[in-house]
């Protein structure tokens, strides 16, 4: 009998344990009655409770450990003498110097330690078991106490609201504010028990690994390194920092059509399902090589899980080796793709059935770039192939579970390989965006050698019947004729809707003048190369982005990156050829040789031999890595970039293979970490590349389809509030080519959520908030009480944020409704609040827990040294006529307005006093400075005894790298010899003190001079 080929089975058995609901429907809401954060509190408790969480009131560490005690007791199915006990908590689950950081490491990758007992037998003891999730006991408490002070206490006394328990410790924190309240205000508690007291006693607090935030309305979940970053772990006390606007990187849960579930009740009933909760904590965290823990999001575990049920149905079924075995994953540019394709080749490898897991991609920058970000995950989870004779033996060698190669490169082993053993296999082929793999033989040679395999693909844009293009090419497939079906799909609309990533802000820049009567379909005609490339055209074109770089780039922003701070952000610009690309560049080279060398653009350009250098059915075509494949001319001026790259940055790269693979990389890094303004591309960069700090994409080239959501994509990565969105400036009329785009790759009602609204809309409402400002709060009046001062805060943090993004129109600009002055007044006000509500007293709790600061706004406009030194020249020409207080009185108001200059005040001050008559101002400026901080540090060094020579290389070196190191033998170096003996830890108080004033000399004189 003969199998009918339309029947399909579906994962009943497993479809009670999927960790993401399928559909979740809330149930309608009957009350009406104001509810109190407490209540909100009793009715979570209440349903954790019904699904089976035991609740036990625990008020201290002391009940806290014993309750650890017997959890792990009966977890591992063995009673702790008392000394047993005391020797597990100090040497394994406590530890005096762990802090966040080393325990997530323990839960991670390290919840198994082979424990010595007393009769000199080892038994292994669990904190969590991942292998069999349903032995873990989950319990919730609530109101947990730290007191303030003495032995074990915080920094300042803190009562938690709710902590999920599992095996006794708390892995979950919950976070409750009433409805009405705004959600971050939840998020900005949790940083204050982090900086206060999650470290005190024996800090098992560092063990959360969750954190969830509630109003009720609202519910949003996150990983414990959004909040946190592991500085000093010899200090008892840890120190931590925020991360950036990190609220940014919270989440929604979801359904599996990716339907959120905000309501804490539909969260609890989902999110805490006792299996979903422990999937989460055991399966679907990934720890970085960096030591960052990350949490995958709920459209990434549907995916992951789907294909895993795929895998397990195919070959229960015996499906292998036809498209039933697999299909393909739709998540749209930017989703993290990267990582739900590690956990998902993580997991498959782990699958009894499964002998190999070959992840595919088609180019070596992903190879490298895919690699790498494989290796942040795992250490030697996967392992590049670098030639076919090395994918051959790592397909060969069973303790290789997962291998990366090319589909160039395993192409070229099936066809001279015939008879490798990994053919008979049951492999796990997983194809990274899968768009560019199904095309000419090399996909249909591949499947067919492997005979026992499963085909995934991964995509952001996949090729439909609408899409797949025209020229009777029959190797031209649909992603789901080559693939399989589709497993799940998270598109660009759902991502901008989450933000998890940003919108689109688009201007379509007119180049060519046309003659009255010609319609744009015959612009188009005539839009011949000859016409594109005329040199005033290209002139006209690198004035336009030389004159709106700043505005478009946000340079009079800064913001922290990596330890360093810096300004705006930076873009890429992809022209149309090679030929565009040389000339672009050679008129950036031209214009800017005018401009003072500190005020020029570092501009880069890449590019090399590309079979077609023109689009093919919306695709960009792949540039290769071997550069020897250019014409004589085209290399040779690429080689002349590259020295002048070189010049700028002091290394050593060239045309070579090697050199041209060095100079691709270290492009790539210094885009990343912000060290250059713009690189002109061809096609590189343009799909596949990842940097936070890109905004700005600038567009002489005809995009469209794949290619064009592509390249749009690699400006809109969240970073932090100050980018608000992907900024895309194109020099051609791409507007339909955007809609189409848009609704193929969304939906057809997609473009009113992935692009930015009309100026106008953004503009009414910051009129109207204006308005409200300068009614309810005027200028130079004092803000009285604690609601006032929420209220001023709150709308002057709403306007910052509409200003954010009206900066960026060219309408904005003269159409601003506060005056320079009020602005001023305003955020000196604002800073002031900020200063006063950070510091809580004893006396009260600091009303800052409630409310949200846009602190990193404020940076965005803040008042520069330049500014005042010209204020200080305009006071010292007007005291010639007589002593002009108002010049000095808006002296003092810019600083008092800047967040960076208000500790640096009395340094300008004192320097506006005895400012010269003559002479030039910046050079007494600079002397000024010089001497102050020479002295001060000379003061600082005498008060601490420290070593003068280290102290000083110390602090040159801070000033010029950016930012202060705190960690290595350099500080070390620093610090005047201590005795090992000496009582009390006094090394490493001492060693804190000096870093927190060498924190405060650094902050003080950094930018200044």
């Amino acid at each position: 009998m003969s199998e009918a080929p339309a029947t399909r089975f579906e994962p009943i058995a497993l479809s009670g344990e999927s960790t993401v609901v399928a559909e979740f429907t809330p149930d309608p809401s009957t009350a009406d009655a104001y509810q109190s954060e407490a209540a909100l509190e009793r009715e979570f408790i209440r349903l954790l409770q019904g699904q089976a969480y035991e609740y036990v009131t625990i008020r201290s560490e002391a009940e806290m450990l014993a309750n650890l005690r017997v959890q792990l007791e009966a977890l591992n199915a063995v009673t702790f003498t008392n000394g047993e006990w005391q020797r597990l908590l100090n040497e394994y689950v406590v530890g005096a110097n762990d802090g966040a950081v080393q325990k997530t490491v323990r839960i991670q990758e390290d919840h198994v330690h082979a424990f010595r007992r007393d009769d000199g037998s080892t038994k292994n003891i669990a904190l969590i078991d991942k292998k069999s999730i349903h032995n873990n006991r989950l319990q919730v408490i609530n109101q947990y106490e730290v007191a303030q002070g003495g032995e074990g206490g915080g920094a300042y006394a803190n009562r938690y609201d709710v902590t999920i328990l599992v095996n006794g410790l708390p892995l979950v924190h919950v976070e409750l504010k009433r409805r009405g309240v705004d959600i971050r205000e939840a998020f900005n508690q949790i940083d204050r028990y982090q900086r206060h007291s999650f470290w005190a006693g024996s800090g098992l607090f560092d063990y959360v690994q969750l954190f969830v935030i509630s109003n009720g309305t609202l519910t949003k979940y996150y990983s414990n390194t959004t909040r946190r970053q592991h500085l000093d772990s010899s200090d008892a006390r840890q120190r931590v920092k925020k991360t950036s606007n990190s609220f940014e990187f919270t989440s929604w849960w979801a359904d599996a059509s990716n339907a959120p579930i905000r309501d804490l009740v539909g969260f609890t009933k989902t999110f805490f399902a006792k299996h979903a909760l422990l999937a989460i904590l055991t399966r679907y965290c990934v720890l970085t090589a960096d030591r960052e823990l990350m949490v995958m999001r709920p459209y990434q575990i549907v995916a992951t899980e789907r294909i895993l049920q795929r895998i397990e149905i195919a070959t229960n079924y015996k499906k292998l080796g036809t498209t039933d075995a697999g299909g393909y994953v739709w998540h749209t540019t930017g989703s993290g793709k990267t990582l739900t394709s590690f956990k998902t080749a993580q997991l498959a490898s782990r699958l009894p059935s499964v002998d190999k897991v070959l992840f595919v991609v088609d180019r070596k920058d992903l190879d490298w770039q895919t690699q790498k970000e494989y290796d942040r995950f795992e250490k030697g989870a996967a392992n590049a192939s670098t030639s076919t004779a090395a994918l051959s033996a790592n397909l060969a060698d069973p303790e290789r579970r997962i291998v990366i190669t090319t589909i160039q490169k395993l192409a070229r082993l099936v066809q001279s390989e015939k008879g490798h053993s990994v053919y008979d296999g049951h492999v796990v082929l997983i194809f990274d965006e899968c768009h560019r793999s199904q095309f000419g033989d090399m996909h249909a040679s591949i499947t067919k050698a492997f005979k026992r395999y499963n085909l995934f693909g991964f995509t952001g844009t996949p090729i439909f019947a609408e899409n797949a293009g025209t020229g009777g090419n029959p190797s031209l497939k649909t992603t789901e004729q080559a693939f399989g079906e589709k497993l799940h799909t998270y598109t660009i609309v759902d991502a901008i809707t989450d933000k998890n990533v940003l919108p689109f802000r688009i201007d379509y820049v007119n180049t060519i003048k046309v003659d009255e009567g010609l319609t744009d379909k015959q612009v188009s005609a005539i839009d011949t190369e000859k016409a594109l490339l005329d040199p005033t055209r290209i002139g006209m074109v690198v004035e336009y982005i030389l004159e709106h770089f700043d505005q478009k780039t946000r340079r009079s922003e800064s913001y922290a990156v990596r330890e360093r701070r810096v300004r705006g952000f930076n873009s890429l610009f992809a022209t149309a050829s090679i030929e565009a690309a040389k000339r672009y560049y050679a008129a950036f080279q031209s214009m800017q040789s005018t401009i003072p060398s500190d005020r020029r653009l570092k501009v880069g350009i890449i590019y090399s031999f590309a079979a077609n250098e023109a689009e093919v059915d919306g695709f960009l075509d792949e540039e290769g890595f071997d550069p020897t494949g250019l014409d004589l001319p085209s290399r040779e001026f690429l080689e002349g970039a590259i020295v002048d790259y070189n010049a700028m940055f002091g290394t050593t790269w060239s045309t070579s293979s090697d050199g041209f693979a060095g100079y691709y990389t270290d492009l790539s890094k210094r885009l990343k970490n912000q060290e250059i303004d713009i690189v002109i591309v061809v096609n590189m960069f343009l799909t596949g590349f990842d940097a936070t700090t890109l905004n700005t994409l600038w567009v002489d080239k005809n995009l469209r389809s794949h290619g064009l959501i592509q390249a749009y994509s690699r400006t809109n990565r969240i970073l932090n509030s100050v980018k608000t969105y992907g900024n895309i400036v194109t020099f051609r009329d791409l507007e339909q080519q955007t809609n189409d785009a848009i609704a193929l790759f969304g939906n057809k009602n997609a473009q009113g959520v992935v692009l930015l609204k009309p100026y106008g809309e953004y503009y009414d409402e910051y009129a109207a908030r204006v308005t409200e400002l300068l009614d309810t709060f005027p200028p130079g009046q004092q803000i009285v009480g604690e609601q006032a001062q929420k209220d001023f805060i709150a709308l002057l943090g709403a306007i910052l944020r509409l200003q954010n993004i009206l900066t960026s129109f060219d309408d904005f600009a003269g159409n601003e409704i506060l005056t320079p002055r009020q602005l001023q007044d305003y955020k000196s006000e604002y800073l002031d609040l900020y200063a006063s509500l950070r510091r809580p007293t004893d006396e009260k709790e600091a009303i800052n827990d409630d409310i949200v600061f846009e602190i990193e706004l404020i940076k965005q406009v803040e008042i520069t040294v330049d500014y005042i030194l010209l204020l200080v020249q305009k006071y010292r020409d007007e005291r010639g006529d007589g002593d002009d207080r108002e010049i000095r009185a808006e002296i003092t108001r810019a600083i008092d307005a800047s967040p960076s200059l208000r500790n640096k005040k009395d340094l300008i001050e004192a320097f506006v006093d005895r400012v010269s008559v003559a002479g030039q101002v910046d050079e007494e400026w600079s002397a000024y400075v010089a001497a102050r901080r020479d002295a001060e540090l000379t003061r600082l060094i005498t008060d601490e005894n420290l070593q003068p020579d280290a102290t000083r290389e110390f602090i040159d070196r801070a000033f010029r790298d950016g930012a202060l190191q705190t960690t290595g033998v350099a500080i070390t170096r620093v610090l005047p010899p201590a005795s090992r003996f000496a009582p009390g830890g006094g090394h490493g108080e001492k060693k804190q003190r000096v870093l927190d004033r060498l924190g405060e000399f650094f902050e003080r004189f950094f930018g200044l001079g």
